[in-house]
């Protein structure tokens, strides 16, 4: 019912979003005599905003079509080295015979695409060998394909690394810092000569007894009866994964919009002003970056409930208590590099929250603990933005180098 709720909605607004495409069309045009006029701008910026918030957002695409190496500017092209029912390993190869630190950014399976992390990829890519995981919207992988859990989050990682090889530095940005420590973890204990190099978890919810975020209370204040009675909703017959049972990309975004209400409000007052005054560039800055956040994507239910449980209620991981299908996960066994990321002003994943995996690693020797808190920075501005390319990234660069020839 609540998916075909939603379906519905987007029925009904789509004669508004016409409505409003037509009048910003009428009131942009140079034909007409009202278009440079103080009404003309504020109807045109009034019917733009009403069609984008009603617009459908698919999944956009990374763009980056360069980079810039040194003085020289390098095309940039997208190869798909491994696929899998519920992601796809992604490659940004650059056209240079420079070799740099082989980086795997594990992006957050959290109802946007990896797309969000466009900005982090691109600060990278000038010096680094960068590779993604592309998660799939769990309602285009049909049910044959099987399940997918938290379980599996950590088997498709250490695929990964063993397929990248023993050199591969992975960076861990926001949700998959839990699972990307139980399979560095488990890669440890095996002994596996292809577990990474370095590990670098960023705003990641390692232990959230620490300085619980609003989330953080949401899935405590709750019982697990509670979630699958209400967040756990069934994919209509008009997708691919028809039946399947998922936690919708909408109530996701709704969730995250509800938590800064009033700065998404005054964001989009603030853009009806900078269309009126013909701002354009702050305009498009407000475009590229609501493009991106509002377009969204399912979570299977199995991963959701599991990450639920494991990680925000029971706090498995930091208690040495996670047993993933039979596999005791133990943080102690990792001897390689281990940083940490935070932001000052993170209200997803308070402070401290994935500073404590440097507590669950005794055996990495002192010199190879990093930990960064950056001032004055959410948790977006951790892994995009101009603190993250300025003050960030060259932090997390020196600590790759550092480590790369261990």
């Amino acid at each position: 019912m609540l998916y075909s709720a939603y379906e519905l909605q987007r029925q009904f607004a789509q004669p508004i979003r016409l409505w409003a495409n037509a009048l910003e069309k009428v009131y942009s045009s140079p034909y007409n005599p009202l278009t440079d006029t103080w009404f003309g701008k504020s109807v045109a910026a009034g019917a733009e905003i009403v069609a984008r918030l009603t617009q459908n957002y698919g999944k956009p695409a990374f763009g980056l079509a360069t980079t810039r190496i040194g003085n020289e500017t390098v095309a940039v092209n997208e190869e798909i080295l491994v696929r899998k029912p519920f992601c796809q390993l992604l490659r940004f190869r650059r056209e240079t015979e420079r070799r740099d630190p082989k980086v795997l950014v594990v992006a957050p399976m959290s109802g946007h695409y990896a797309t969000l992390l466009r900005g982090t990829v691109e600060a990278l890519l000038p010096e680094h060998d960068v590779h993604i995981t592309d998660w799939t919207d769990a309602r285009e992988v049909p049910l044959s394909e099987g399940n997918f859990d938290l379980d599996d989050y950590v088997d498709y990682v250490m695929e990964f690394c063993r397929y990248l090889g023993p050199d591969v530095h992975v960076i861990a940005v926001c949700q998959p810092s839990v699972p990307v420590l139980a399979a560095a973890s488990l890669m440890a204990e095996q002994k596996d000569p292809h577990q990474p190099r370095s590990i670098t978890l960023m705003g990641g919810p390692i232990d959230t007894r620490v300085s619980p975020t609003t989330p953080n209370d949401l899935a405590m204040r709750n019982s697990m009866m509670w979630f699958r009675q209400n967040v756990i909703a069934t994919v209509p017959f008009n997708y691919p994964g028809a039946l399947r049972r998922v936690y919708p990309g909408f109530l996701q975004l709704t969730s995250f919009i509800s938590m800064n209400l009033d700065r998404h409000i005054n964001a989009h007052m603030r853009q009806f002003e900078h269309l009126v005054k013909g701002d354009d560039d702050s305009a498009d800055s407000h475009r590229a970056f609501y493009d991106e956040y509002l377009a969204v994507m399912d979570l299977s239910a199995e991963f959701y409930l599991q990450t639920i449980e494991v990680v925000f209620k029971e706090h498995l991981l930091p208690r040495g208590l996670w047993v993933s299908r039979g596999r005791k996960i133990d943080p102690s066994f990792i001897e390689t590099a281990l940083m940490t990321v935070e932001g000052e002003l993170d209200d997803i994943s308070g402070v401290g929250q994935t500073k404590a995996a440097h507590a669950l690693t005794p055996n990495i020797p002192g010199a190879r603990h990093v930990h960064w808190e950056q001032p004055r920075v959410g948790h977006y501005g951790i892994f995009n933005g101009r603190k993250w390319r300025e003050q960030i990234m060259p932090r997390v660069r020196d600590f790759i180098r550092a480590n790369e020839a261990a």
